[in-house]
């Protein structure tokens, strides 16, 4: 089976030619071809994605990328319709649906998150090809990107139950927010983790931002920055606070005019310590409680090395019994690949999610909905 994917539920623009087949241990997926256009540049002097800009560039975009599927032969179109920023979502359901109506063929409506869950989980069998097989239930997700943090789990194919998320900002939103306040371009999460980088390697080794003296000028101490939530006893998150507690330390050191770019760098460094002590603390607690037999995180903040490397750490030290699925970089970002591969699982498994001219954007749409 074939299918046309279309994403737009933020600032990339994609397209995507999936062949998928059910095998008897799962799924493989060939992926014929694909597009993408990222709008990141655009967004930038905003310090975060402006939702008519996005819907303005997907209007332009689609039409362009299209060309170069105009001749191939599918047997579906796929969208997303959910979650994401509603006017990009609209723009991509309405091409979606004209697309569906002049080849006559079903279009399937998608949820962005189980693309990142279902993608995540898939491997690769080489350059254009992945399979999605032999996964051990339950599954347990950690789902992290610029407006989403959330476990789920998956206890049978495709059924999908919420165990924690966040309380008000995605850890995304929290690298962008402080990204910004440290005078970082947008996105800010692959900035702060540059300089996170650079920050550790002036730092004696196995040394730890706040318990080694600092090799930093001047009288500058890094600041000790809270740790939201981590011992509340539950698999939720909160990261507002971890916004407002960095926005104050710099604030007490006379804000980054004052700050050297080693200073700047060992900020970088402890907040992403900060973030990545709350995922691994919640993980350790979510693989207790439910016990998953396979463990995937997805999302645009999977691409963090550090974050993957500390949740690595923690499943092969503390889990050695749990499959551990890490995402290709590649694919941690939103595209339409994973759209693909999620409408193809859904239909080779024998559900029938078309939809018809009354298909609707839905910002907020849950994956356990």
């Amino acid at each position: 089976m074939k299918v046309l994917a279309i994403e737009t539920s933020c600032d990339e623009t994609g397209i995507a030619l999936v062949e998928g087949t059910k095998t008897s241990e799962g799924f493989a997926f060939e992926t014929k071809k694909a597009a993408l256009l990222s709008q990141a540049l655009l967004h930038s002097p905003y310090g975060g994605v402006y939702p008519n800009l996005a819907k303005r560039e997907h209007q332009k975009n689609l039409p362009a990328l299209f060309e170069q599927f105009a001749n191939e032969e599918f047997d579906a179109v796929a969208v997303t319709h959910g979650p994401g920023l509603e006017p990009a979502l609209w723009t991509g359901i309405e091409f979606a649906k004209k697309v569906a109506a002049e080849k006559n063929v079903p279009l399937l409506p998608t949820n962005h998150m189980e693309g990142h869950l279902i993608s995540s989980l898939a491997q690769p069998s080489g350059e254009h090809s992945n399979i999605l097989q032999n996964v051990r239930m339950s599954v347990l997700a950690l789902l992290i990107s610029g407006g989403h943090t959330e476990f789920v789990l998956m206890k049978e194919w495709l059924q999908y139950e919420i165990i924690g998320k966040t309380l008000d900002d995605a850890v995304g939103e929290a690298f962008d927010k402080v990204a910004r306040m440290l005078g970082l371009p947008y996105p800010g999460g692959p900035e702060i983790s540059k300089l996170a980088a650079q920050a550790r390697k002036k730092l004696p080794e196995k040394g730890e931002m706040n318990t080694t003296p600092t090799p930093f000028s001047g009288t500058f101490s890094v600041p000790k920055l809270p740790r939201p939530m981590i011992n509340s006893g539950t698999c939720d998150f909160s990261f507002s606070g971890l916004k407002t507690a960095a926005l104050y330390a710099l604030r007490d050191r006379g804000g980054i005019q004052k700050l050297s770019n080693d200073e700047i760098a060992a900020f970088a460094a402890e907040l992403e310590d900060a973030i990545a002590d709350v995922m691994v603390s919640k993980t350790r607690q979510a693989l207790e409680q439910t016990n998953a037999q396979t463990f995937v995180i997805g999302g645009g903040v999977a691409a963090n090395r550090y974050i993957r490397e500390k949740l690595q750490a923690l499943v092969l030290e503390e889990f050695p019994d749990i499959d551990l699925r890490l995402p290709q970089l590649s694919i941690t970002g939103d595209n339409a690949i994973m759209i693909a591969q999620a409408a193809l699982a859904r239909a080779l498994s024998g559900l029938n999610d078309t939809a018809g001219p009354e298909l609707r954007a839905v910002g907020n749409l849950s994956i356990a909905s």
